[in-house]
């Protein structure tokens, strides 16, 4: 058996070279003004659908500082997330239809099936590695751009 896909493994690594390079360019551009007019730029992948969502940032080990993960829930209510499979402890900026943060629950517990609220109802919620918020002065009122809250 081995034998019949030896000439398809050389195939096999240029999709998964290019399913890297695919990752990479899905990576979108965010950043966040503080209400003292200080602007932080991010890098993030947004979770449209509810796969993409549900998935989350589920078994991963790490993530670079200025990585972040964006989900558009399509419409504006309140939410929940948790972090059951997440393996990284997460600062979740809780996000407005208009681009401000309501709420930021931060250094979620890892592994943790405890639900965090978002406490009023929000279009989005970002998710960056912990701590992220409190080192760079990131508060509630402080305002997200990107092409999500422009509709």
């Amino acid at each position: 058996m081995f034998q019949r896909l030896r000439p398809v493994l050389p195939a096999l690594g240029l999709v998964i070279a290019l399913a890297g390079t695919a990752y990479a360019q899905a990576l979108e551009a965010l950043s966040i003004v503080t209400q003292g007019g200080q602007r932080q730029s991010f890098q993030v992948e947004v979770a449209r659908n509810d796969a993409d969502r549900a998935q989350g940032l589920m078994y991963r080990r790490s993530m670079a500082p200025d990585r972040g993960m964006l989900f558009d829930f399509g419409r504006v209510e309140p939410v929940s997330m948790w972090m059951q499979n997440t393996y990284l402890s997460l600062d979740m900026l809780f996000v407005r239809q208009d681009g401000t943060i309501a709420r930021i629950a931060a250094n979620t517990e890892p592994l943790s099936t405890r639900t965090i609220p978002s406490g009023e109802p929000v279009l989005a919620v970002l998710e960056l590695n912990a701590g992220t918020a409190a080192k760079l002065g990131i508060k509630p009122g402080d305002r997200i751009e990107h092409p999500l809250f422009k509709r």
